[in-house]
C-alpha cells in the first residue's frame, strides 16, 4: 500500500535538566568592540540539558553505542577547561570518552569562560563558576541516565529564514564583512526531534537548526541565551518538556537582524523560531505508526481514504537498531599560521595602543585598540593548540539511531556542510551538531573562501579544501551505511 513514513528511532533514553547562568558581574567581554568589562544583569537564564539515548534491551550497558549528549547555552569553552569538564563527568558517571558529547549553543553574551582571564574585570567570578559547572553537569548526566526508559524518537522538518548569509561585500571598504548578505545562501532547515515515552508522554524536544547567536553584540551588557533563550520558553510552555538546542553548520550564518543591543530583537528572532519548530512538531503523528492508503470510500465523489496504522515488530525492530562509529581525518594546516613570538609583539602593540588612546580619551579609539588586542589573545590560546605535526587529526562522531542519522564534530562549518550531506541522506533525518566537543580548529570555510580576506578565513587553522575533505569523507560513510541497510532490507523481503 502507499504509505508515508514518519523516521524514527526506538531506544532507551532520559534527560535532565539544570540552571547554569553565571553569577552577576561576571566577566562578559566577548566582543571586541564592547566598552564594558563585566555583566549588568540576565536576560534570560542559561540552560544545561542532557539527552541520553541507548539502544533498546541494553539496560544501561549500552557501551560505544550509547550518546550522552549535553547541551549548554555558552559561547564555548577552551580546550583545557572542556577537557577537565569532559573528564569529570566521564570519570564520576562511568561514561567512555566517545559516548560524552558536549555541544555549545554558541550564544555571544556568556563572555569567554577561561581560567586564564581571572586577573580582568570580573575574571575573579570564572574558576568559581567552572567549578560549580563541572559539578551541576555531572549531577544532571547522573539524573538523564538514572531516568532512562524506552521510547522513541520522531523527526520532522520545518523552515525559519530567520538566519541568512553573513558574508557580506561592503564596497566602500573593499572587503567582506560579517553581516546580513541577501544575495547569500543560507540552510532554512530546521529539524526537530520529539522525544516521547511509550505511553506517548512528552520527554524532551530537540531542534537543530543553523544559526549565530549574534542577535546582541558589544551594546549588550546581560547575560544572554539570545534567540534560544525566547525559543525555549515558547516551547517548553507549549510541549510541556525540556529543549535541546542543537548548533548547525552556521559559520556563513547569523541573524537578519543582529548585532544590536535590544533584547527585545532577540526574543523576537527566538520567537520566530520557535513557531516554526512548533509547527513542525504539529504536523508529527504518533509515534510508532506509519500513515497509509486505505481505500476509496463512494460518495458525492469518490475519495481516497488515509489512516495511520501502528508499526508491525518488523518495522519496529528497524527503527530500533543502532550503530556508531568515532574516527578520525588527517587534514592539513595551513602553511602560513601565525607564530607565538608576532603574536605576543601584535599583542603588546595593541595594547599600548589601547593605553595611549585611554589616556587621552579616545573612547573609540581605545575600543578598537582593544578589539584588534584581543584578536591576538585568542589567537595565542589557538597556538597554544598547534602540534608539530602538518596536519590536524579531525574526531568525527557518527551514529545511526533506527531511521536518523546523529553527526557530532568540532568547530563551525559553513553551511554547505550540512546541506550537502543531507543531500546524501534524502529520506532520512542528519542531525548535525557543531560546535561539539571543542573549537581547536575555529572555521571551516569553503574553498573559495580563502584569499578573500573574510573573518572566518582569517582565523581558520586548516588549509582550503579541508572543509570538502571532510564531506567527502562523512558521505562516503553515510553512502555505505546506506547501502549495507538497504541490502538487508531487500533481505528480509
Amino acid at each position: 500500500m502507499p504509505r508515508v513514513d514518519t523516521p524514527q528511532s526506538f531506544c532507551r533514553l532520559g534527560v535532565a535538566q539544570c540552571d547554569i547562568t553565571p553569577p552577576l558581574g561576571i566577566y562578559h567581554r566577548t566582543w571586541g568592540a564592547a566598552t564594558h568589562d563585566q555583566s549588568t544583569g540576565t536576560h534570560r537564564p542559561l540552560t544545561a540539558t542532557v539527552l541520553a539515548t541507548e539502544p533498546l534491551g541494553t539496560n544501561g550497558a549500552g557501551g560505544s553505542l550509547r550518546l550522552v549528549l549535553v547541551c549548554l547555552d555558552l559561547c564555548m569553552l577552551w580546550n583545557a577547561e572542556l577537557s577537565e569538564l569532559r573528564e569529570t563527568v566521564c570519570k564520576a558517571n562511568g561514561l567512555q570518552p566517545d559516548e560524552l558529547q558536549v555541544t555549545f549553543s554558541h550564544t555571544h553574551s556568556t563572555g569567554l569562560m577561561g581560567r586564564e582571564r581571572s586577573n580582568l574585570p570580573g575574571g575573579h567570578l570564572i574558576s568559581p563558576y567552572l567549578d560549580e559547572l563541572n559539578s551541576k553537569i555531572t549531577k544532571v548526566v547522573v539524573q538523564a541516565l538514572k531516568s532512562m526508559k524506552p521510547g522513541a524518537i520522531a523527526y520532522g522538518v520545518g523552515r525559519c529564514d530567520m538566519g541568512q548569509n553573513r558574508d557580506f561585500w561592503d564596497a566602500d571598504r573593499g572587503e567582506t564583512v560579517c553581516g546580513f548578505n541577501p544575495g547569500g545562501v543560507a540552510d532554512d532547515t530546521v529539524l526537530v526531534a520529539r522525544c516521547t515515552d511509550e505511553q506517548g508522554r512528552a520527554l524532551a524536544t530537540l531542534v537543530n537548526y543553523a544559526c549565530h547567536p549574534t542577535t546582541l553584540a558589544w551594546d549588550n551588557s546581560l547575560i544572554s541565551p539570545d534567540f534560544i533563550g525566547a525559543m525555549r520558553e515558547l516551547m517548553e510552555a507549549t510541549t510541556k518538556a525540556p529543549l535541546l538546542f542543537v548548533q548547525g553548520a552556521s559559520g556563513d550564518i547569523g541573524p537578519k537582524e543582529g548585532f544590536v543591543g535590544d533584547v527585545n530583537v532577540a526574543d523576537r528572532n527566538g520567537r520566530q523560531l520557535g513557531h516554526a519548530a512548533l509547527s513542525a512538531l504539529e504536523a508529527l503523528p504518533q509515534a510508532g505508526t506509519t500513515f497509509e492508503y486505505a481505500g476509496a470510500v463512494v460518495s458525492g465523489a469518490t475519495i481516497g481514504t488515509w489512516k495511520h496504522r501502528q508499526l508491525d515488530s518488523h518495522e519496529r525492530e528497524a527503527k530500533g537498531s543502532w550503530r556508531s562509529r568515532v574516527w578520525e581525518i588527517d587534514l592539513p594546516y595551513r602553511t602560513d599560521l601565525p607564530n607565538k613570538e608576532a603574536t605576543e609583539a601584535e599583542l603588546a602593540r595593541w595594547k599600548a595602543g589601547e593605553e595611549a588612546a585611554q589616556a587621552r580619551g579616545d573612547v573609540i579609539g581605545a575600543r578598537d585598540c582593544h578589539a584588534q588586542a584581543e584578536r591576538m589573545f585568542r589567537q595565542l590560546m589557538r597556538i597554544k593548540t598547534f602540534p608539530t605535526s602538518k596536519t590536524f587529526s579531525m574526531p568525527i562522531a557518527l551514529w545511526q539511531m533506527g531511521d536518523a542519522y546523529w553527526l557530532l564534530v568540532e568547530a563551525e562549518y559553513y553551511n554547505y556542510f550540512q546541506r550537502e550531506l543531507r543531500r546524501h541522506l534524502p529520506n532520512h533525518p542528519l542531525v548535525v551538531a557543531t560546535m561539539t566537543n571543542g573549537w581547536r580548529q575555529t572555521y571551516l570555510p569553503v574553498r573559495e573562501a580563502y584569499g578573500k580576506g573574510i573573518y572566518q578565513e582569517s582565523i581558520a587553522l586548516l588549509a582550503a579544501g579541508c572543509l570538502e575533505t571532510l564531506v567527502e569523507a562523512i558521505s562516503a560513510q553515510l553512502d555505505e551505511w546506506q547501502g549495507a541497510a538497504e541490502t538487508a532490507s531487500t533481505a528480509t523481503r
